[in-house]
């Protein structure tokens, strides 16, 4: 099965980069349809096909090469090729008007309403007068009307189809890009406020606590390789969805050589204690607890609450001036709470909420159907970030797995 739908893939991305292949396929398989009744014996009394019979035939075929290019021109080539052949030569009768068909199907797909309409009012004059030349008969018009009408309708299901995909298609890149600048403001908003916190605080280190001041100044170097790779990580998913998914071979040895996937799951649970760690070289102290019974979570939850506890501890270095910070994760019946209180300077640190990093921390509680509420913190001390979102029982969180696994 895997097979079958890596063919179709790469059968499909050929048709899409070579157009004219899928063309000349469908011109070939006209002619042949077309061919059947040209090799199968005729009856006694009909006049045997000739060369000429089948080299008009073939004329009524050849256009469909160009039924992209020029797909008003191609009826008329085949109304007429079609014309020439029922006037001047006995041939055999075909049971379907396979090239009247691919052509009419063509134009309701591709073609703007102006020509559609000029497609139909010629057909609705070809079909009456081909009828009329060859059986007379009213079974045989209805049929030709119906076989047609379907044929149109079908062509315009399709695009109606492809501007859905379309439509979809643009949503799902606008919503992945809204994403990732959701990540980057995220990761750069918590590195920079960790990095002016450690380079403020350096230069009186170095006067009065040497080693403190070595400590900082490792912090700094240490928070901005950890932003380095995760924004090497987010510019490396946008360039992928740019260049459809393909990245070439240099790129792919220099994720290689660096450790970096190119691919590499988003932070989750996992790597919490070593966001703690960064933070207490900032000065306040954190201090983590887990309340219930701790389970898997999916892996873009996972991502979800590493990104909210990382804004909102950003949010505290940044404004609170704390000195403790208490992050709690609590595990309820079918939803987690995490919880991110200080002991700082209070609803100053929210300043309204309308800053950008407390509105991505509502967005993305929106996103997994949660709610998010910021505001002092018990007794109208500190400053509090509350998120409640929904969980699903049973499912393992990717990425702590991954870091499970590294840290063995």
């Amino acid at each position: 099965m895997g097979d079958t739908r890596g063919w179709w893939a790469r059968g499909r991305g050929l048709a899409e980069r070579y157009p004219w292949v899928v063309d000349v396929g469908v011109a070939l398989l006209v002619q042949g349809a077309m061919t059947m009744p040209f090799v199968v014996p005729r009856a006694a009394g009909l006049a045997p096909a000739t060369w000429a019979a089948y080299g008009l035939t073939t004329l009524t075929v050849v256009p469909l090469v160009w039924r992209r290019r020029a797909p008003l021109a191609v009826l008329l080539a085949i109304l007429l090729a079609s014309m020439v052949y029922k006037l001047a030569v006995d041939g055999p009768g075909q049971p379907l008007p396979y090239n009247g068909l691919v052509i009419v199907y063509t134009i309701a797909v591709l073609s703007p309403p102006w020509k559609r309409l000029v497609c139909g009012v010629l057909v609705l004059i070809a079909v009456p007068v081909g009828v009329w030349l060859n059986t007379r008969s009213a079974r045989e018009l209805t049929f030709s009307a119906f076989v047609f009408a379907a044929s149109y309708v079908f062509g315009r299901l399709t695009d109606a189809r492809q501007r859905a995909h379309r439509i979809e298609a643009e949503r799902a890149a606008a919503r992945e890009r809204a994403r990732i600048a959701r990540e980057m403001h995220d990761i750069l908003s918590h590195a920079v406020s960790l990095m002016i916190v450690q380079a403020e605080a350096g230069p009186v280190a170095v006067r009065t606590a040497p080693e403190r001041a070595e400590a900082a100044f490792d912090a700094i170097s240490e928070t901005g390789r950890d932003a380095m790779v995760q924004l090497r990580r987010m510019l490396g998913l946008l360039r992928d969805s740019e260049g459809g998914g393909r990245e070439d071979d240099g790129d792919a040895l220099t994720a290689c050589a660096s450790g970096l996937a190119p691919r590499a799951p988003q932070p989750g649970i996992g790597e919490l204690p070593a966001l703690f760690e960064r933070v207490r070289g900032s000065g306040p102290e954190v201090r983590y607890e887990v309340v219930g019974a701790e389970r898997g979570l999916a892996a873009d939850v996972g991502a979800t609450v590493f990104r909210v506890v990382q804004e909102a501890l950003t949010n505290t270095v940044r404004h609170a001036r704390a000195r403790t910070v208490d992050v709690q994760l609590a595990y309820g019946e079918g939803y987690l709470l995490i919880r991110v209180c200080d002991d700082g300077v209070g609803a100053r640190a929210g300043s309204g909420g309308g800053g950008h990093g407390l509105v991505g921390v509502r967005e993305r509680a929106a996103a997994h159907g949660g709610t998010a509420e910021v505001g002092a913190g018990p007794g109208g001390r500190g400053f509090e970030v509350r998120v409640r979102i929904p969980v699903v029982a049973g499912v393992p969180d990717a990425t702590a797995t991954v870091t499970a696994e590294e840290g063995r």
